[in-house]
C-alpha cells in the first residue's frame, strides 16, 4: 500500500547533501555497477538517504524517522546524471521508501489474509488505541507512525508488524502493547517471534521429513 506524499509540501527542505561519513559509501555504491549503468545505484542511494535522515531524526527533539525528501531525490538525480522524474518514479513505486515525514518508530501493520485470519485486526486496534492515532498518523511526540501494508512475507508467524527494520511476529494484543511500551522508552524489545518460536518452525517443535514419513508409516 503506497504511502502518501507531496513533493511541494511545506515540510520539504530546500536542500540535501550526504554527510561526510556517507560520501565514501555513495562512491562505493556507484562503483558496484558497470560503466554506463551507474543509474542502477538509484535504489541503494534512496535507502542511504532514508537511513541518514533517520539517524539525524533520532537525535532531534521532537524525534522523527527516515524519509526521502524531494531535495534528496534531486541530489541523487544530479549525482547519477538522470532526470529527476526518473528518481521520483522509482521512489514512489516502492513502498519501502517514505516520501513524507514519519515517526521515529514506523509501525507497518500487515493485514493481508494470513495475518487477518490470525487476528491482525486486533493488533491494529491495539496500536490505534494504545498510541491514540489512526492509520497514516504520527503521535504528537514524534515517536510513532502507523500504517497498513501488504504481505511482509512472515505468514507462518502471523500476525506480525514491521517496525523500522525489525519484524515482530506471533503477536497478541498484550505483546504488542509491551513492544510499544519498550520502544516508547527507547528500549529494545525482543525481535522476531513473541512466543519463543524458532525461525518459522511449527509451534509444536521442529520436524523433519524423515519424522513425518515414520509417523505416516511410509518408510
Amino acid at each position: 500500500m503506497k504511502k502518501p506524499f507531496d513533493l511541494h509540501a511545506d515540510y520539504q527542505p530546500e536542500s540535501f547533501a550526504f554527510s561526510k561519513a556517507r560520501e565514501k559509501t555513495v562512491a562505493e555504491i556507484i562503483k558496484r555497477y558497470p560503466e554506463g549503468r551507474q543509474q542502477s545505484a538509484v535504489m541503494p542511494l534512496l535507502d542511504l538517504v532514508q537511513r541518514q535522515i533517520a539517524e539525524e531524526g533520532a537525535k532531534a527533539n521532537p524525534p522523527y524517522g527516515g524519509w526521502v525528501p524531494r531535495a534528496a531525490m534531486d541530489h541523487i538525480a544530479q549525482i547519477l546524471d538522470m532526470p529527476p522524474i526518473k528518481v521520483y518514479e522509482v521512489a514512489s513505486f516502492y513502498s519501502m521508501y517514505n516520501l513524507a515525514p514519519v515517526g521515529k518508530y514506523l509501525i507497518q501493520c500487515c493485514t493481508t489474509t494470513p495475518c487477518w485470519l490470525n487476528g491482525s485486526a486486533e493488533i491494529v486496534n491495539t496500536c490505534k488505541s494504545h498510541l491514540n492515532i489512526g492509520m497514516d498518523e504520527t503521535t504528537k511526540d514524534g515517536k510513532f507512525s502507523l500504517m497498513e501494508v501488504e504481505c511482509l512475507g512472515a505468514c507462518v508467524n502471523a500476525p506480525m508488524v514491521q517496525i523500522n527494520d525489525d519484524y515482530y511476529e506471533d503477536l497478541s494484543p498484550e505483546s504488542m502493547k509491551e513492544v510499544l511500551d519498550l520502544l516508547a522508552e527507547d528500549m529494545n524489545p525482543q525481535i522476531g517471534s513473541q512466543k519463543g518460536r524458532k525461525a518459522s518452525m511449527a509451534l509444536s517443535g521442529p520436524t523433519t521429513l524423515k519424522d513425518r514419513a515414520k509417523k505416516a508409516k511410509v518408510v
